[in-house]
């Protein structure tokens, strides 16, 4: 394939280099040059001052079209770097692009040279031949889909036809330069459109050499690496025209304009998005991530509905909730006094002290979420399989139904090429192609295997860290406690308890930690994807997407595991307490209050006058969209994916919270790729990448999260179970309940270690209990301190839950599915008769 493809761009440079000549002898060779630092750059075209319309995509002809702008400064290494220019510009020359100087006196800062490049007809021609680009050659004929009853409601939402709209339809097919005529070619100049112009042009810079002819070295190639070491400053495609108003020349398309008025407005936000037109201005990878993102949010309204039905159900039987009532009731909770929450510093508490807390609890932990937690087991299921017709369809209309990413970029990436030295005959296309050796590519993947390993025990090591920071400092503030033994929690200070101050800390430390190791890891990432050597752009892309999400996980969500699954299972019991690290490090478990601890919770405008204040020195001060934009957009996304799901039972105004965010972060994103950032190289894509491997992962994890929450962090399960089998009267109530979940503990039995400081002279405490969180047997019975039935049964009736709730979304997963699968082969095979 690597063969064929230097043989075709070849013979398309002998052509070109040809066509360049013809275009110079019909200008009479008017062809001067433009200095640079002293050097003469050939074949340039000289800049005229007068009479340019500096606000333009076109050459200062008026004709040429600029598909590409490289800029550069002069500084104190600028001979070095005004060599591999003059090479780099030359090579591309060679290769039959145009160019033209902006002169750094004619710029706004007086000290930056804009380099305009245009890609003529062969150019275009050749290079669309060679990575197989559609084009169309025949005026669709399909009949229009038949008007939907009812449509006129729909209307409010909808935008201006030829904006949802923007081109007709036609059948395509990959362009042949040999078979020009059988397509349809009305004007050359915009056969083409911007997007792919722009797309030709990158490709042909990222392989375009830097090194004199007499040298082989063939690590100087590329536009990457001209802008790593200064060479060049910025490389970017023109925007067709200011945002805020049409362009003035009518050749430009003023796209840009049209997307800022009907997509990247907030009042637009109950609108549709013009995916069609984001397709043809920015490409199709981009256009299907707000394909997606928009998918995302219609599903989150019906995950929003429920899960207000569910806080609103907890908001209702709020006067019913007999469990917080006893807690709260002076007779009840008030009388009972429970075990130390730490040694030594720690002092008794009653019950009544968590009074607000379990209040609070019930609003998101009850009956209800049973049942919310199965509504979104089935709700992630459907979103995927809805998600995989919504994008099937797409592919249908974008034309990439027949689409492949390694055909596509005929998909070998110039760095592979250039470090793999070895070649070998590909027994499918019989052509010889770079390869890296067996041994080499095991021992890279060995090294890069190792440091994702490393990285992650390091979140982990970070993580616990902060864990054992909560128990030490909650132990601190706890020791300023000066109360008897049954007082209420003191506050620290006058507004804080030792709880609020622990938690509040630690979140920040955890928080900066977060940001750092991001930093830390993202150029760890990017340097052993680059080791890895990815053959393919696809490839490069989806190592370093599984790689950083990966770390990702780990760091957002490893502490919502430790409340959801570790914080106060694992605390023994009074007089054999559990330890973080043993009990030489009197780190002591974090115990969670009958309470629960179960919620878890450039925009500017120039003062320049228009005339002077070009479109490319526009561009050039908006952000920079690096390779690495749109990742950060589908990270933020699918990690707000994993908490709306992984931990919906934990709070279900989650998915409301998130559907507010998504409208507002679709108009952001939209508002950010108008106005901010610079226009991106289009790129084509048929699907969300790795982004939908992930996604099936956090659904299946998320099943299996929420069940194990519903049934080891919530209280409902020995809630029912105490109703049903273990109720005290004749009518089955909850009255009764607090009682029976809280264990006695002789407090004369108590080691030294754990007693309190404070009661360790000044009182005597013998024939005196204190009540622990746990289903165990009391003081003088022959199994004391030992688990009761109850506990069995409980667990028993936790683990069928489970059980029960992963086979049914097994089924339900299996049976949409099958729909999903039926309704995409409809799909594809509809479109392949077509």
């Amino acid at each position: 394939m690597s063969n064929t493809l230097d043989s075709q761009i070849e013979d398309g440079c002998a052509v070109l280099t040809g066509y360049r000549r013809t275009f110079q002898a019909g200008n009479n060779g008017n062809i001067n040059s433009i200095s640079d630092r002293g050097t003469q750059l050939p074949g340039h075209r000289e800049i005229d001052k007068f009479g340019q319309n500096r606000d333009s995509v076109f050459f200062r002809d008026g004709v040429r079209r600029i598909d590409f702008v490289l800029s550069y400064i002069d500084d104190k290494d600028g001979d070095k770097k005004a060599e591999r220019r003059r090479e780099f510009e030359a090579n591309l020359e060679k290769a039959g692009l145009e160019l033209e100087t902006e002169d750094k006196s004619e710029s706004d800062d007086r000290k930056t040279y804009y380099l305009k490049i245009h890609a003529p007809w062969e150019v275009l021609a050749t290079y669309a031949d060679v990575l197989k680009i559609k084009v169309p050659f025949k005026a669709s004929d399909i009949p229009k889909a038949r008007e939907v009853p009812l449509e006129w409601l729909t209307q409010p939402f909808r935008l201006p036809d030829n904006i949802m709209r923007p081109e007709p339809d036609y059948f395509t097919a990959p362009f042949d330069k040999s078979k020009v005529d059988f397509f349809l070619i009305d004007d050359k100049d915009t056969f083409f459109p911007p997007s792919t112009r722009n797309r030709i042009v990158y490709y042909i810079m990222t392989r375009c050499p830097y090194y004199k002819e007499d040298r082989l070295e063939k690590d100087k190639t590329g536009i990457k690496r001209l802008l790593n070491n200064g060479t060049y400053t910025s490389a970017y495609p023109l925007h067709d025209c200011k945002y805020w108003k049409k362009a003035q020349d009518m050749q430009c398309e003023s796209e840009r304009y049209h997307l800022y008025k009907y997509w990247a407005g907030f009042l637009c936000f109950y609108k549709e998005q013009p995916l069609n037109l984001i397709k043809k201005y920015y490409g199709e990878k981009i256009g299907i991530y707000f394909a997606w993102l928009g998918f995302y949010t219609e599903m989150l309204f019906f995950a929003a509905v429920m899960g207000v039905i569910c806080f609103v159900y907890g908001v209702l039987s709020y006067e019913d909730n007999i469990t917080s009532k006893e807690i709260c009731d002076p007779d009840i909770g008030g009388m009972i006094v429970m075990c130390p929450l730490c040694d030594k510093k720690c002092s008794y508490w009653k019950l009544n002290s968590t009074c607000l807390s379990s209040w609070q609890s019930h609003l998101f932990d009850n009956e209800g979420t049973v049942f919310f937690a199965m509504f979104m087991g089935i709700w992630v299921t459907l979103f995927l399989e809805f998600w995989k017709r919504r994008q099937a369809r797409l592919e249908y209309e974008w034309d990439l139904v027949d689409f492949e990413e390694e055909q596509q970029q005929l998909q070998i990436r110039p760095e592979y090429e250039l470090k793999c030295t070895g070649r070998r005959l590909n027994r499918i296309t019989q052509e010889m192609e770079p390869y890296l050796p067996f041994p080499s590519k095991c021992a890279r993947f060995c090294l890069s295997g190792a440091t994702v390993l490393f990285w992650t025990c390091l979140i982990v090591a970070c993580i616990m860290g902060v864990i054992a920071y909560r128990l030490a400092v909650y132990a601190a503030f706890a020791s300023v406690m000066k109360d008897s033994p049954t007082s209420k929690i003191q506050l620290v200070g006058s507004l804080i308890t030792p709880q609020l101050a622990t938690s509040v800390t630690a979140s920040c430390i955890n928080f900066v930690i977060i940001l750092i190791l991001n930093f830390l890891y993202e150029h760890v990432a990017i340097w052993i994807t680059d080791m890895e050597i990815p053959k393919t752009h696809l490839e490069y892309e989806n190592k370093l997407t599984m790689k950083m999400f990966m770390f990702q996980f780990v760091n957002y969500y490893s502490s919502c595991f430790y409340v959801a699954f570790f914080k106060g299972k694992f605390v023994g019991y009074p007089g054999n307490y559990t330890y973080m690290f043993g009990k030489w490090s009197k780190l002591r478990n974090e115990e969670c209050a009958p309470g629960g601890s179960y919620y878890i919770t450039r925009f500017f405008r120039r003062s320049h006058p228009e005339s002077t204040y070009s479109r490319w020195e526009q561009d050039h001060d908006l952000q920079n969209f690096s390779q690495f934009g749109l990742f950060y957009e589908y990270l933020e996304m699918v990690i707000q994916f994993g908490f709306i799901t992984l931990f919906v039972a934990s709070f279900p105004l989650a998915p409301l919270l998130a559907l507010f965010n998504n409208i507002l972060e679709v108009r952001v994103d939209a508002w950010k790729f108008t106005t901010q950032f610079r226009r991106p190289v289009a790129a084509k894509a048929r699907n969300i990448g790795a982004w939908e491997e992930i996604l099936n992962v956090v659904a299946i994890l998320s099943v299996v999260t929420n069940a194990f929450i519903v049934a080891f962090t919530s209280d409902m399960i020995p809630r029912l179970v105490y109703l049903y089998a273990y109720h005290t009267g004749s009518k089955a109530t909850m009255r009764g309940y607090i009682d029976n979940s809280l264990s006695f503990y002789n407090i004369s039995q108590i080691p030294d270690a754990n007693l309190p400081e404070t009661y360790t002279t000044k009182c005597k405490l013998t024939d005196f209990f204190s009540r622990y969180r746990d289903y165990r047997y009391p003081p003088g019975h022959e199994k004391q301190y030992t688990h009761t039935m109850q506990f069995w049964h409980i667990l028993a009736a936790k683990l069928a839950f489970i059980i029960i709730m992963e086979v049914r979304n097994f089924i339900a997963k299996q049976k949409n599915k099958y729909t999903s699968t039926k309704l995409v082969k409809m799909t594809v095979n509809s479109s392949t008769f077509l």
